[in-house]
């Protein structure tokens, strides 16, 4: 029987799941498994960032795709002889992926903990390499201009969300990365308490101030 209803998964992420928590896919539920285009992308699999050609996989058919381009995303369309080694090597060895996700959760770890103590309220994250938090605690302003001032005052840029959403609300919630190094991290860490312990509690509006204490 031909399924009427079909789910397109998006699990690009599937391999950076934390805290030992299993990725159950759509398609292994009971019922599923004909009904479930799963996507993939080697990109978030092994961090092999010229290689954005992912893998789709139908019932009985499985065929490389490209993603679609998106506003939001910066999409490369070549893939590299290096890029696909990496891609080849990664999926062939497992204990690749495996690392990366151990890397990536200590970043969450020690990016969640330090903005919290800041006055961002970090929302629990179990995957990706994308943490969001609540910006209440800090601003009356909206996630935008938040970020565009930390960006210009600053020199740490964050994602606002509210772009994401069609009304543009909620607009209190930004986004960091932290696929990135440890010292790197540590460094946004540090310009954004040196920043947070001159400024007022509470923001209501962006004003221009000197960053030239930053650490450099």
């Amino acid at each position: 029987m031909t399924p009427t209803r079909v789910a397109i998964c998006d699990e690009v992420y599937e391999h950076l799941v934390f805290d030992d928590r299993p990725h159950i896919p759509l398609a292994s539920l009971p019922g599923m498994a004909s009904r479930c285009l799963r996507i993939g992308s080697s990109r978030e699999i092994v961090f092999a960032y010229r290689l954005e050609s992912g893998l789709g996989h139908w019932p009985n058919r499985t065929r490389p795709c490209r993603r679609q381009r998106a506003p939001v995303h910066h999409i490369y369309d070549v893939a590299c002889a290096p890029a696909r080694h990496r891609l080849c090597t990664g999926a062939r060895d497992g204990f690749f992926t495996l690392n990366l996700t151990k890397t990536l959760q200590a970043n969450r770890d020690i990016l969640s903990a330090g903005i919290k103590k800041l006055g961002f309220q970090p929302l629990a994250c179990e995957g990706s390499y994308f943490l969001t938090a609540d910006i209440r605690g800090l601003t009356n302003e909206g996630d935008l201009q938040f970020c565009e001032r930390l960006v210009r005052e600053v020199g740490v840029a964050l994602i606002p969300l509210s772009p994401f959403f069609k009304e543009g609300k909620p607009d209190n919630l930004v986004r960091f990365a932290f696929c990135k190094k440890r010292a790197v991290i540590e460094d946004a860490l540090a310009r954004l308490q040196v920043y947070f312990q001159i400024t007022p509690t509470v923001w209501p509006t962006p004003r221009a101030r000197s960053s030239n204490n930053l650490p450099s």
